[in-house]
C-alpha cells in the first residue's frame, strides 16, 4: 500500500486532486496487493518444496509445517497472480498497454524469487528485485496510471520506498541467516556476513530518509520525522540480536515503512 500512495501523492503534488484518475490508482492498488499476496504464496511453496523452510525460526510456514499442501499454497499463488494479471490488463487498458510488458516482468519475477530451477534469492537478488518491484515499478507505475506521465519526484520518491522494503527482507534474511547458509540459500545477508547485512540495513533507512530531501519538495520533509523511532530500530539491529529476537524487529522496520509513506504522502498533498 506504500508505494502506491506515495505514487499518488506525487500525481496529486504536481497535476492536483482533478487531474488524477482515481480509478487507475484504485487499480494499481488491487495489482500491487495481488502481487505481494501472490509472491508470499509462492515463496512459501518453492520454500516448502525445496525443503528450505523444515527448520525455520520465524513465523509458522503452510506446507512446511503442514498446515496446506504444496498443491493447495501453489494454487493460491497462481490465483493471486492471475487475479493480479487481470486487473493490470484493466490498468493497460485505460492507459497505455506498455503496462502489459511491466506487469509480465513483475509476474515473472514474484515467482522467480524461490521458484524454477534458478531462483534469484537464492542467489543474493533478492534485494534488489524487491527495490526495483516493491519500490520503483509500484511507485512511478502508481503515478503513470494516475497521471500518465512519468514525474522524477515519483523515481526519488519511490528509491526511498524501495530502501524501506530491502531493509524489511534484510531483517528477514539476517533473522534466517545460519539456517539459510546450512541448506545452501545463499542470500545476500549469507554473502555478506552478519556485520555487514547490519550495517546495510542502516544504509538502507538512511537512503529512505535522504530521499525525502532529494524529492525537493518542503511537504516532503516532514518524512524525516521517521528518523526518530528509525533510530531506535538501527541501535536494536546493531546490538546484535539474533534469530527469533528480530521477530520484532521486523515488525518495527514494516512500521517505520508505514509511517514513511503516511507522512511522505500526507506532506506531498497538503503543502
Amino acid at each position: 500500500m506504500v508505494p502506491v500512495a506515495v505514487g499518488a501523492a506525487v500525481a496529486v503534488d504536481d497535476s492536483g486532486w482533478s487531474s488524477v484518475s482515481w480509478a487507475g490508482v484504485v487499480l494499481a492498488l488491487v495489482v500491487s496487493l495481488l502481487l505481494q499476496v501472490g509472491v508470499n504464496y509462492a515463496n512459501d511453496y518453492s520454500d516448502g518444496v525445496r525443503g528450505t523452510d523444515d527448520v525455520r525460526v520465524g513465523p509458522l510456514r503452510l506446507v512446511a509445517s503442514g498446515s496446506a499442501t504444496p498443491q493447495q499454497v501453489r494454487a493460491a499463488a497462481l490465483t493471486s497472480l492471475l487475479l493480479a494479471s487481470v486487473a493490470g490488463c484493466a490498468l493497460a487498458a485505460m492507459t497505455s498497454w506498455w503496462l502489459i510488458a511491466v506487469g509480465v516482468a513483475a509476474v515473472l519475477a514474484a515467482w522467480g524469487y524461490t521458484g524454477g530451477p534458478k531462483p534469484y534469492g537464492y542467489l543474493g537478488l533478492g534485494e534488489v528485485f524487491v527495490f526495483v518491484f516493491f519500490g520503483l515499478v509500484a511507485t512511478v507505475g502508481t503515478t503513470f496510471a494516475a497521471v500518465e506521465q512519468l514525474l522524477w519526484r515519483s523515481w526519488v520518491a519511490g528509491a526511498g520506498v524501495g530502501a524501506l522494503a530491502c531493509a524489511l527482507l534484510v531483517v528477514n534474511n539476517l533473522r534466517d541467516l545460519p539456517t539459510d547458509r546450512d541448506v545452501n540459500k545463499r542470500t545476500l545477508a549469507v554473502r555478506l556476513g552478519d556485520a555487514r547485512t547490519r550495517v546495510m540495513f542502516t544504509t538502507l533507512v538512511v537512503a529512505a530518509l535522504a530521499s525525502s530531501v532529494a524529492i525537493a519538495d518542503l511537504g516532503a520533509l516532514i518524512a524525516l520525522v521517521v528518523a526518530v523511532p528509525a533510530l531506535s530500530v538501527v541501535r536494536t539491529i546493531h546490538s546484535g540480536v539474533v534469530g527469533a529476537e528480530l521477530i520484532p524487529v521486523l515488525g518495527s522496520t514494516g512500521k517505520l515503512q508505514l509511517l514513511f509513506g503516511v507522512l511522505l504522502s500526507v506532506g506531498l498533498v497538503i503543502m
